[in-house]
């Protein structure tokens, strides 16, 4: 699927609930894929953890892999990792549809999204907390996606930090209505109606679903709330 059709896919769908695999069971990763598959996920979000940009390290290129074997579904991979350019190609060709990158790690992020757009992959960039939107405004007009972290990256289950609502508002009125609004860390049922509110169509939601015994409901209640908020971009 070109970048085209998946992206019009996508924002004909918002808003969108992406689990993330970062809080699933590993040891039945291709059942759990599956699961969120049947429970009407239409997307799903990998977290790329190096131990060098966060303190922690998850998964790679292998998992990326075998995850693609096992379903159609489209990929976000979130690049939490130093030096994002040595592994665009490698995550491409495992299967990412979707790549996101910190512009904390990047001198040049505009060279970075056309590079990751030259692949056939849609490019995003992301922002931890303490990162300013201007460190962003200068390369919106390449950006597919926009991740706002409601956490510092690094750790699934952290509480969310209010700071992102005010970014998603800014980014919103900054980057119009076809950029996927992205926010990541702390969502639930209580915190995505002010993300939806705020402008985000795309929502990061792993210990909320995966602690869950039922995913399909989970995800249609998170979704339900969202749509329920009368400012949501569609």
């Amino acid at each position: 699927m070109s970048v085209t059709s998946l992206l019009a896919d996508l924002r004909s769908a918002v808003p969108l609930v992406g689990p993330s695999l970062l809080a699933c069971d590993f040891a039945n990763l291709e059942q759990e894929v599956r699961r969120v598959e049947q429970a009407g996920a239409k997307i799903l979000h990998l977290d790329i953890m190096d131990g060098h940009f966060v303190p922690n390290l998850s998964f790679g290129i292998p998992i990326l892999e075998a995850v693609r074997r096992v379903t159609d579904l489209p990929l976000d991979v979130h690049l939490m990792i130093a030096e994002p350019d040595r592994y665009i190609k490698p995550f491409r060709k495992a299967g990412a549809d979707m790549i996101t990158f910190h512009v904390e790690t990047v001198q040049n992020p505009r060279e970075l999204l056309d590079e990751i757009h030259s692949l056939g992959a849609a490019a995003g960039v992301a922002l931890n907390p303490p990162a300013p939107v201007d460190d962003v405004e200068n390369c919106l007009d390449l950006c597919d996606l926009v991740l706002v972290m409601s956490v510092m990256a690094g750790f699934g289950g952290q509480e969310f930090m209010p700071v992102a609502l005010e970014k998603l508002r800014r980014l919103r009125a900054l980057a119009g209505p076809d950029v996927l609004l992205s926010v990541d860390g702390g969502i639930n049922q209580d915190t995505i109606g002010p993300c939806a509110e705020a402008g985000a169509n795309l929502f990061v939601a792993g210990s909320a679903v995966f602690s869950t015994d039922n995913y399909r409901r989970t995800i249609e209640e998170l979704t339900s709330l969202a749509k329920s908020c009368k400012d949501i971009q569609v």
